[in-house]
């Protein structure tokens, strides 16, 4: 990668400029220089001011030395905070910022990290850095800095994981990555815009399973799964993939775990799944598969790598099989299919499988 110096320019949006240091922006950026920039920025203590003076001085050697640039946030003439672009390889260039003391709540990092941002995705023949990413790396603690970034346009793309000690802070366990391309559309686009929110906003894992019964018992015993990676016994089903339909899920799932093909009837149960046993929360969304004679068991050929067994099972089987919140879900799924000539009741909810 060239590390020829380039000229730092001058950057403005009307409101924020992002300019190169001068001597006059130590002294008042190191009186900004309080608590929460020391514990986002890592800092046991407060530099002196000679310390933050030599500071600033490697920000503008790395400028020229190696690409790394440093931009005073400047609003009306005072400097009120820091942008900074690093660069990763040849196409990447990763964004940390900080406003000082006094400057925060105005929305002035927000346009300065947008400004910084297309800049650095602007090719070098026009003027800009030349990178294809521009990416931010943000604690998931750090909440105003996630908005900044997400309302500067960058995208969340997932969780980087660190070992303890080697993050920015001795304390960092994981940083939200977050990120632009030069080829995302312009953020007035209302595409770009239901992009960047699908990016970020809250995702639920699904699991569709599927209630099959024993069509000769009086009292329905329902076909249960013995797993390979737990002790308990279950329905029949699996996770949603990403863009599939649960009840296109479910039938999936039953084909390749049991080599059973049958077609997913009405919905019965949505159960949500608190957190447990270090899996996140999820909604359980329980189909109906029917009442089929016991010999359907003959059929069965099952995954090995998941399903050591699976056979039909009595009320008093699923309570001793079963974990107690799979044991609730069946018993309300059963519940929904109504009893006698009447219409059977619309499907139920539950949270781990209680009314």
């Amino acid at each position: 990668m060239s590390t020829d110096p380039l000229p730092q320019p001058t950057l403005t949006d009307g409101t924020v400029t992002l300019r190169p240091w001068r001597d006059s922006d130590v002294r008042p950026t190191w009186e900004g220089h309080d608590e929460q920039v020391r514990h986002w920025y890592g800092e046991r203590e407060r530099p002196s001011l000679e310390q933050w003076r030599e500071i600033v001085d490697t920000w503008r050697r790395e400028h020229a030395e190696a690409g790394r640039t440093s931009f005073v946030i400047d609003v009306d003439g005072e400097p009120v905070g820091t942008v900074e672009l690093r660069p990763v390889d040849e196409h990447t260039g990763e964004l940390s910022y900080w406003l000082y003391a006094g400057g925060r709540g105005h929305g002035w990092a927000t346009r300065a990290v947008r400004s910084a941002t297309d800049w650095a995705l602007t090719g070098a023949d026009q003027g800009g850095r030349g990178f294809t990413r521009v990416q931010a790396r943000v604690e998931p603690g750090n909440e105003s800095s996630l908005r900044v970034a997400t309302r500067s346009g960058l995208r969340r793309e997932g969780v980087q994981r660190v070992a303890p000690g080697t993050g920015d802070r001795a304390e960092a366990e994981e940083y939200v990555v977050l990120a632009r391309l030069a080829s995302d559309p312009p953020l007035s686009e209302p595409g770009a815009f239901r992009s960047l929110l699908n990016s970020f906003l809250p995702r639920k894992r699904a699991i569709a399973q599927m209630l099959i019964r024993d069509e000769a018992t009086p009292v329905p015993r329902v076909l249960l799964c013995q797993l390979t990676y737990k002790q308990d016994w279950d329905l029949p089903g699996g996770v949603v993939e990403v863009g599939e339909s649960p009840q296109v899920a479910v039938g999936r799932e039953v084909e390749e775990e049991l080599a059973l093909t049958l077609a997913p009837g009405r919905l019965l149960l949505t159960d949500w799944l608190p957190p447990w046993g270090g899996w996140d929360d999820a909604l359980c969304l329980v189909f109906d598969g029917g009442a089929h004679p016991a010999s359907i068991t003959e059929r069965i050929v099952h995954q090995a790598r998941e399903i050591r067994t699976a056979e039909f099972c009595t009320a008093e089987q699923v309570a001793e099989r079963c974990a107690d919140f799979t044991a609730r879900r069946v018993a309300a799924a059963l519940a929904t299919l109504g009893t006698g000539d009447g219409p059977a009741p619309g499907a139920s909810y539950t949270e781990s499988g209680r009314a």
